[in-house]
């Protein structure tokens, strides 16, 4: 496991109250590197937080540890499906896009 997903996978677990179901997705590209994260249904909201400023907040650190090694880094949560977002609520792709992200 690469340092950025080592990183990524503890600063989760500490956040998360299902950190069994955690699947961290690394691929490497043209672009750079890019993490792909998978949580429990009933974590997303510890994930994003309130207005992203959780999901911005992890992608900053993210780059500042890409930096260090001379790469880029980019963080996509997946929103599950079925997920228990009320209605009126924002999606995950909304927050994320708001974000410039």
């Amino acid at each position: 496991m690469d340092l950025d997903q080592q990183f990524l996978d503890q600063v989760i677990k500490a956040l998360v109250d299902h950190p069994n179901d955690i699947q961290i997705n690394r691929t490497v590209d043209e672009m750079g590197v890019l993490l792909t994260l998978t949580v429990h249904p009933d974590d997303m909201g510890k994930i994003i937080g309130r207005d992203g400023n959780i999901a911005k907040a992890l992608r900053t650190l993210l780059r500042v540890v890409g930096m260090k090694h001379n790469a880029r880094v980019n963080l996509k949560i997946n929103e599950p499906v079925g997920g228990k977002r009320v209605q009126g609520e924002r999606s995950l792709d909304d927050v994320v896009g708001d974000l410039g992200a």
